[in-house]
């Protein structure tokens, strides 16, 4: 399939032989639009029965609106979407529902209080003939329906806040089987998955192809695309711009659609100049999370952390930027030691840490971009306790453009960003207090391939100038193609650190991994 770089142009994959199915969901000639903002033009999406479409595009490609066309949290302003073939309207997410679209989040949307029964059965309850909601009814069916899915370990009773993330998500697919939904949307659906979790999802997922379910599956991970997906969808810049069989696209052509341009180097190519230490941790431990941390970050220098889920290693970095508290262990910037009793002693000092979960730790929703970047920095755009309204903007505008960040102006409300650009804002934020450490946990978790280019281009031009970076991430290819030297947590100790010459994946997950050579 040949794509024209422009969105305008689009040209589809010929029909193969056996894949006659007619499409269970078909969206045609979708658009919509935000006060200054084209989230979508013209865009069209087909979802086939038993099989799963995988929806790519950058942050800010216009996927997210998509999704809440689909599910009846936004009104099209032009498009006519259909299921088998006839024409509905999706006014509100129940009306959605009742027609058997169910999403799930990267972050499950259920109700941690609620039981798994009264998650699951949540608007359709089975009802006694008194009109009262039948628990006991409601609890075997919950048990029936997570059995039939291979869940049966999770007890219909537990409260929802009492489980794991991955069996969080195992309950979301179990409340879209108890309506028997028949499109299923899958939004990010690993990004917060352990390797053995994503694999049991996938699993999920062939159950689901095989239920007949029509699947929208949305994902940055390219290895996960080709594992899972038939189909493909490429949005960009809020057009849709090629579909086909996954199959007949390689990787880089796709990417070449996503971005409008090939991107060949990932990570920039870059020479490292280490110097002295800058950050020394000695004997670091806290009584539940992490025992004994040791290491030094070096000028100049990408210290990368790698491990696997539950090893401890965005705690050590917490602790490190006063936002918990340890039990011992000493803290020395340039020489110096320091005890933060606070995340504000740490940005004083000169440490800042960027938080994996941005929407909830990073940014400041409601609030737009200019202030967003401005707010750790008001010592600097402010005289005699008055705000500088063109000093904020300038200071932003310095920042975001250095991270090429889309949006329409920096009035935007951040809320209405893409998760790239909303990673771009919050890294701008500290880099804007002028630090000597910069702690990025997943700096690039859940944003495309494109924005991931900026975040590493900006990460190679600080390191560059001096700046110390501690980069800690889940992505093997990440760590490799970033990282000077990288520390291996397991179990809340420090495993191993390496030198990254001629280090390789399989030595890394071994070592996180607690597995013999």
């Amino acid at each position: 399939m040949l794509v024209d770089p422009h969105p305008a142009h689009v040209v589809r994959d010929p029909p193969h032989k056996g894949e006659g199915k007619a499409p269970r969901l078909t969206l045609s000639g979708i658009s919509k639009s935000f006060p200054g903002v084209r989230a979508l033009h013209d865009v069209s999406l087909s979802l086939y029965p038993g099989q799963v479409t995988a929806l790519i595009g950058e942050n800010g490609a216009g996927k997210s609106t998509l999704v809440k066309i689909m599910t009846g949290i936004y009104q099209p302003d032009a498009g006519i979407i259909s299921i088998d073939g006839q024409p509905v309207t999706l006014p509100s997410a129940h009306a959605a529902f009742g027609h058997g679209i169910t999403a799930i989040h990267q972050e499950t949307v259920l109700f941690d209080d609620l039981s798994v029964a009264e998650n699951i059965f949540l608007g359709h309850a089975p009802r006694t003939r008194f009109k009262t909601i039948d628990w006991r009814t409601m609890r075997k069916n919950a048990k029936e329906v997570l059995d039939t899915m291979g869940a049966g370990h999770i007890d219909a009773d537990t409260r929802l806040k009492d489980l794991g993330i991955a069996n969080k998500h195992l309950v979301a697919v179990a409340r879209a089987m108890s309506i028997d939904a028949r499109i299923v949307i899958m939004d990010e659906p690993t990004a917060a998955l352990s390797m053995k979790e994503i694999e049991e999802l996938f699993l999920l997922i062939e159950f689901l192809k095989s239920e007949g379910k029509a699947i929208l599956f949305i994902s940055h991970k390219f290895d996960e695309i080709y594992r899972i997906a038939d189909r493909y969808t490429v949005f960009r810049d809020g057009e849709m711009v090629g579909e086909g069989l996954i199959r007949d696209a390689g990787q880089s052509q796709i990417v070449r659609m996503m971005v409008g341009r090939a991107v060949d180097h990932i990570f920039p190519q870059r020479k490292a100049t280490i110097g002295a230490p800058v950050l020394t941790v000695s004997g670091l431990s806290h009584p539940t999370e992490f025992d004994d941390i040791g290491f030094e970050l070096h000028r100049g220098e990408i210290l990368g952390f790698y491990g696997l889920v539950g090893a401890g290693r965005s705690e050590v970095m917490q602790a490190i930027s006063g936002i918990t508290r340890t039990s011992s262990g000493t803290i020395a910037l340039e020489g110096k030691p320091i005890a933060p009793k606070s995340a504000a002693d740490s940005i004083e000092a000169g440490i800042v840490y960027v938080p994996e979960e941005r929407g909830k730790q990073g940014v400041v929703i409601g609030l737009p971009i200019f202030q967003n970047v401005s707010l750790p920095s008001l010592k600097r755009t402010s005289k005699t306790g008055i705000l500088r309204l063109a000093e904020e903007f300038a200071l932003a505008r310095a920042f975001t453009e250095r991270l090429d960040l889309r949006a329409s102006s920096l009035s935007q409300d951040v809320g209405t960003l893409s998760g790239g650009n909303q990673q771009k804002i919050v890294i701008a934020k500290w880099l804007a207090t002028a630090p000597k450490v910069i702690i990025l946990d997943e700096p690039t978790k859940g944003i495309d391939i494109g924005s991931k280019a900026a975040v590493h281009g900006f990460m190679a031009e600080l390191v560059a100038q001096g700046l110390s970076v501690i980069m800690v991430s889940s992505e093997l290819p990440e760590i490799l193609g970033m990282s000077d030297r990288v520390v291996v947590m397991r179990e809340g100790r420090i495993a191993s650190v390496y030198d990254n010459k001629e280090l390789d994946a399989e030595t890394l997950v071994r070592t996180a991994a607690g597995i013999a050579a």
